[in-house]
């Protein structure tokens, strides 16, 4: 099965983040959603296809890009269940 997702748009409002921090915090999600998806699979909801509604994700405050990107990526992936 191939999975494609498209993460239209990522923003991060009064995060101050360098572009290498930005590229960094990108693969994490990219690493952390496949994992999921690999060890927990596509929710039935979305087999058939389907859109995830976006929405605000809360980060904590004083998180690296890497730790960022995991939680970010978490929640992307709660937000797929129904």
């Amino acid at each position: 099965m191939n999975i494609n997702i498209d993460i239209e748009k990522l923003i991060l409002e009064g995060m101050p983040i360098s572009p290498s921090q930005a590229r960094l915090l990108q693969a994490e999600v990219e690493s952390e959603l496949a994992k999921l998806l690999a060890n927990e699979g596509l929710p039935d909801n979305l087999l058939s296809g389907g859109v995830v509604p976006g929405g605000a994700i809360q980060v904590k405050s004083g998180t690296n890009p890497t730790q960022m990107g995991r939680q970010i990526a978490q929640e992307i992936y709660r937000g797929m269940k129904p």
